[in-house]
């Protein structure tokens, strides 16, 4: 009996969070015999300054199918607009050579819609996870763009699914599978506080934040102002900050630069980037993350640690109990960052999801019917 030939995969990647968000699904993916993953790979993965965090990737024996270099040094923008062009041709070039039966993508960057522009005009099906979420700013947009060029919809809740529907979002395309980066990420935390602050020369008996930052692109020239009101904040409240590197997005140079000139108090340490077992144990060991990164929002509750979220990157997102949401002036924020301390830890509940998405995405990946009429895209309505 002719088995039939596994369905290509294509997942395409360009930050840290992105990868360490899909990694166990992708594993999954891998492991599948009805499935055969390769991955093409952009953006900061490539770049030395972000860590070169490829080897991430090849670390964890994932094919690379295809690498597209564009610059992430110029942090306007303008930058980010032409690298969607950039990578808009290296994804034709790459999906042309590979030919895959789908594409992956996570989110709401701009590598995505050029992957998604890329896929529609080869007649390649995409999948996109994380649709139908809202988090205002430039993100928010972008993310619908995607959504209205994906084929099949794998969201995180059901808030998510409905507002696709309300978009002309074929309710059939629409499935409600959790948030992949919940997947496995209780076990991830295996470095102790001790151990954790030990390695930065922390003191473990003191209050510990762990702060993840990234400038909005409509606000790149208050960015320097913003992040220095969360540090501000956080010393004054006697926390000890580990601090994160931004993305590259514009007005991450100045975010870099003021966090360079912070570190000279000894009590902030900073890190270019974490692999990801380190970045979850942080998250679980921290009295409190502050900032406006995703994870904050959708990962921490999973620990019940406090999140004080910063500005409007997440602006509308949906939230567990843990978050709590201010503007980023530094009076706010430390009275913010007093409360959370206060309250401590929150029950582990987390309305992302369960913690088994990478099953029910493998499965619609390997079953999903891709009939003429699910390529031929139309409202609904």
């Amino acid at each position: 009996m002719n088995l039939p030939a596994p369905r290509r995969i294509a997942y395409l990647s360009g930050t840290r969070a992105d990868f360490g968000l899909m990694v166990s699904t992708l594993r999954a993916i891998a492991a599948d015999p009805r499935l055969s993953l390769g991955l093409i790979v952009t953006g900061m993965h490539l770049s030395e300054r972000f860590g070169m965090t490829v080897r991430e990737i090849e670390a964890e024996g994932l094919p690379i199918d295809a690498r597209v270099d564009v610059d992430v040094d110029t942090a306007t923008g303008a930058a980010m607009a032409a690298n969607i062009g950039h990578m808009l041709v290296g994804f034709v070039q790459a999906l042309q050579a590979q030919r895959p039966d789908i594409l992956v993508l996570l989110g709401d960057r701009g590598e995505m819609l050029a992957g998604a522009l890329a896929a529609i005009h080869l007649g390649i099906p995409v999948v996109h996870l994380h649709g139908g979420e809202r988090s205002g700013t430039v993100d928010e947009p972008v993310r619908h763009a995607i959504s209205k060029l994906a084929n099949l919809h794998l969201v995180a809740t059901g808030a998510a699914r409905d507002r696709l529907v309300r978009m002309g979002e074929d309710g059939d395309t629409v499935h409600v599978v959790g948030a992949p980066g919940l997947d496995g990420l209780i076990d991830l935390a295996t470095l102790d506080r001790a151990g954790l602050c030990r390695s930065v020369g922390f003191d473990p008996g003191h209050p510990l934040a762990l702060l993840v930052y990234h400038p909005v692109l409509h606000e790149a020239d208050e960015a320097s102002d913003q992040v220095s009101g969360l540090v501000e904040a956080a010393l004054a409240c006697g926390l000890q900050v580990l601090a994160l590197m931004p993305n590259s997005d514009a007005g991450s140079d100045v975010v870099r630069e003021t966090l360079k000139q912070a570190r000279r108090d000894g009590r902030i340490a900073l890190q270019t980037h974490l692999k990801r077992p380190a970045f979850v144990s942080w998250m679980a060991a921290a009295d409190v993350m502050l900032g406006n990164s995703s994870s904050g929002i959708i990962e921490a509750a999973s620990f019940g640690t406090p999140v004080v979220n910063v500005g409007s990157r997440q602006n509308l997102r949906e939230r567990n109990v843990n978050v709590t949401d201010v503007p980023a002036h530094a009076g706010e924020v430390r009275a913010a960052l007093k409360a959370a301390l206060q309250h401590g830890r929150y029950p582990r509940s987390n309305l992302y999801g369960d913690g088994r998405s990478g099953g029910r995405i493998v499965e619609l990946l390997a079953t999903t019917d891709w009939s003429s009429h699910r390529l031929a895209k139309c409202n609904a309505y």
